[in-house]
């Protein structure tokens, strides 16, 4: 893993969506998928800010999968999508490391060139889509990925506005209680990530409610999950709140 490619999220509304990160956080509308270039399943708009891509998709067709998605989970992030050198290797890896493949390596070439692309699953019913943006010494250049058209923004961004997002930090994992240790275990292993901080006892805790959380990275650290499980305290922990 190189870096973050893009998050995706599914939404109830995702022109509605799309505008509130633009307005809201000074997020650029750089690309769209949708019904109007032949996807008939879904919308997707796609945002940047500094070096951050969001995808937002929601769905347009009655039978799309993302409806039943949404209805069980509400507004959220359904894939961390990461930038690989080599998506063939790495799957084969994933594989012979215990992952579950949800996409075989294949490749997309639309007239900008050509993106390897593949998947595994990691927790609850989240995924890393893993990309190969440079095939046979090319780098592609269209917008964002095969399927998508270059779309600009109609929203008219004050020009005194601030740019809020300029990189990601990092994402969260919550997971059952017992299981921390077991996803760390899934990103040294399948992932090649390296331990790099633990938060136990009273680190992450209020006189109610507590966590405790390790922190997974890859080699460069450009890509950091703390991954939480619940601690016991007087009430629930607000990790068995999310997950619930």
């Amino acid at each position: 893993v190189t870096g973050w490619d893009s998050i995706v999220f599914v939404v109830g509304n995702a022109t509605q969506a799309a505008h509130f990160y633009q307005s809201a956080f000074g997020m650029e509308l750089v690309a769209y998928s949708g019904p109007e270039n032949g996807n008939r399943d879904h919308k997707a708009f796609v945002l940047k800010s500094g070096s951050i891509r969001f995808v937002v998709k929601g769905a347009v067709s009655p039978d799309s999968p993302l409806i039943a998605h949404h209805a069980k989970h509400g507004d959220g992030v359904v894939d961390i999508s990461l930038e690989v050198p080599d998506v063939d290797r790495c799957i084969a890896h994933a594989r012979a490391s215990g992952a579950t493949v949800l996409e075989e390596p294949h490749a997309v070439p639309d007239e900008h060139g050509t993106v390897r692309i593949g998947a595994i699953a990691t927790y609850g019913e989240t995924r890393h889509t893993l990309v190969q943006r440079v095939v046979g010494g090319e780098r592609y250049d269209g917008p964002y990925l095969p399927g998508y058209v270059a779309r600009a923004s109609t929203y008219a961004r004050p020009a005194d506005a601030p740019r809020i997002f300029r990189a990601l930090d990092h994402v969260v994992g919550n997971v059952e209680l017992g299981r921390m240790d077991e996803w760390v275990g899934f990103y040294n292993r399948v992932m090649g990530f390296t331990n790099m901080a633990e938060f136990i006892g009273d680190d992450i805790a209020t006189e109610y409610s507590a966590l405790m959380s390790k922190v997974v990275a890859n080699g460069n650290h450009r890509v950091k999950f703390p991954l939480n499980e619940p601690a016991i305290a007087k009430k629930k922990s607000q990790i068995d709140e999310y997950l619930e």
